[in-house]
C-alpha cells in the first residue's frame, strides 16, 4: 500500500511540475516578446470589453448594455464570448447590425469598413449615453469616444474625454493612463 501512494504521488509530482514549467516557459515566451497564440481579433475583443468595464453609464441606462457593431463584424467568435458577461452591476448583450440602426445601443463598434458613416453615427449619437469604439485611423479626433491602432506590434489606444463627457459617460482614470493620448 505504502509503495502504491509513493508512486501515485510521485506522478501527481511529476505533473504539478510540469504544469508549473510549462506555465513558467509561457510567462517568459510573453516576457520577451515571442508570439502566443492570442490573435489580433481577440485582444481588439479584450479591449472592447474592457472599455465598457472601465466606463460609468448614468443610471437611467439600465440593467443591460447592449454592444452594437455598425458594419460587418470583423471578430467573428472570439467576440460571441462578450454575450452575457458582467459589466459592473450590468449584462452585456451583443447585436451586430450591420448598416441598419443603432437605435437602443449603450456601446457601438464602428468597423473599419463602415468608417465612412462614422459622422452619420456620431451625429444621431450626439449627447446620448452611448460608448462610441473604432479602429479606423484619426477616429478620436474626429468624436470617437475609444479608437484602438496597431503600434509596432502592440494595440495602442487614444481616448476623447471630451465628447464622452457630453455623452453623460464617465471614462475610468485607470482607463485614461494607458491612453496613447487623450483628448480633453
Amino acid at each position: 500500500m505504502a509503495f502504491w501512494a509513493t508512486t501515485v504521488f510521485n506522478r501527481w509530482r511529476s505533473r504539478v511540475l510540469a504544469l508549473c514549467l510549462a506555465s513558467l516557459s509561457a510567462l517568459h515566451c510573453q516576457a520577451q516578446g515571442f508570439p502566443m497564440s492570442i490573435t489580433e481579433r481577440e485582444l481588439k475583443v479584450a479591449f472592447i470589453y474592457n472599455f465598457m468595464r472601465f466606463t460609468e453609464w448614468p443610471d437611467e441606462v439600465g440593467n443591460t448594455l447592449t454592444l452594437c457593431i455598425r458594419g460587418p463584424d470583423p471578430f467573428g467568435v472570439p467576440l460571441d464570448a462578450l454575450q452575457g458577461k458582467a459589466v459592473g452591476s450590468r449584462t452585456l448583450v451583443l447585436q451586430r447590425r450591420g448598416f441598419d440602426s443603432i437605435k437602443g445601443c449603450q456601446a457601438v463598434f464602428i468597423a473599419a469598413v463602415a468608417a465612412s458613416t462614422q459622422p452619420q453615427v456620431l451625429a444621431e449619437l450626439q449627447g446620448k449615453p452611448v460608448l462610441t469604439m473604432a479602429d479606423n485611423p484619426g477616429a478620436a479626433g474626429q468624436g470617437v469616444h475609444l479608437n484602438m491602432a496597431v503600434a509596432q506590434n502592440k494595440i495602442t489606444f487614444e481616448a476623447n474625454l471630451q465628447t464622452a463627457r457630453t455623452a453623460q459617460l464617465k471614462l475610468s482614470s485607470q482607463l485614461l493612463r494607458l491612453a496613447t493620448e487623450v483628448i480633453q
